[in-house]
C-alpha cells in the first residue's frame, strides 16, 4: 500500500486542494467495500475513467453494522481501508463514520459523484450538492452477480 493513501479529513482536504490547483478533476464514490469483489473493482476502474483523481469514501465498522446489521462488516475498517488502498485506481481513501458520507462530499466538492446504477439519481446523498457546485453524477452499470451481500448469502449456504 502506499502510504499517502490512506487520508483523515484534513490531509485529504489538503490533497485534494493540490489537485485542483493541478487542474485534475476530482471523482468521489464511497460504500462499505465489505468483502472485495469483482463488481468492487469494476466500479472503480468505472468511476476513475470520469476524472483523474479518485476518492473513496469508506464506511466505519461502526456504521456498517448500523446500515448492514450486527453480523457486519465481515472484514474490519483497516483491512478494507488497506485493500482499497493498494489498488493502482484508487487515490486516496477516507474513513466516513456518519451513516452517509455527506459531511465528506461537503468538504470536497467533487468535480464528478459517482454511484452504481442500482441507485435513482434523486437518491444519491451528496447529488444536489456536486450539481449545485457545477458538477456531474454518474451512474455506472453494476456487473451482474457481485453483491457483497449475496456473496455473504452463498457463503453461509455453503
Amino acid at each position: 500500500m502506499q502510504p499517502n493513501k490512506q487520508c483523515d479529513l484534513a490531509k485529504l482536504k489538503d490533497l485534494v486542494s493540490t489537485w485542483r490547483r493541478q487542474g485534475e478533476v476530482i471523482v468521489f464514490t464511497n460504500g462499505c467495500f465489505d468483502l472485495l469483489h469483482p463488481g468492487h473493482l469494476h466500479s472503480l476502474n468505472q468511476a476513475k475513467q470520469f476524472g483523474n483523481r479518485l476518492v473513496v469514501g469508506v464506511n466505519s465498522d461502526a456504521s456498517v453494522k448500523r446500515l448492514k446489521g450486527v453480523n457486519r462488516p465481515i472484514m474490519a475498517e483497516q483491512g478494507r481501508v488497506d485493500m482499497l488502498a493498494a489498488l493502482e485506481v484508487v487515490d486516496a481513501v477516507v474513513v466516513f463514520e456518519e451513516d452517509s458520507p455527506i459531511h465528506l462530499i461537503e468538504t470536497i466538492l467533487p468535480d464528478i459523484l459517482v454511484k452504481g446504477s442500482d441507485y435513482k439519481k434523486s437518491n444519491i446523498v451528496g447529488a444536489d450538492i456536486v450539481e449545485m457546485h457545477g458538477g456531474k453524477v454518474e451512474l455506472i452499470n453494476l456487473v451482474p452477480g457481485f453483491s457483497t451481500s449475496e456473496l455473504v448469502k452463498k457463503i453461509k449456504s455453503i
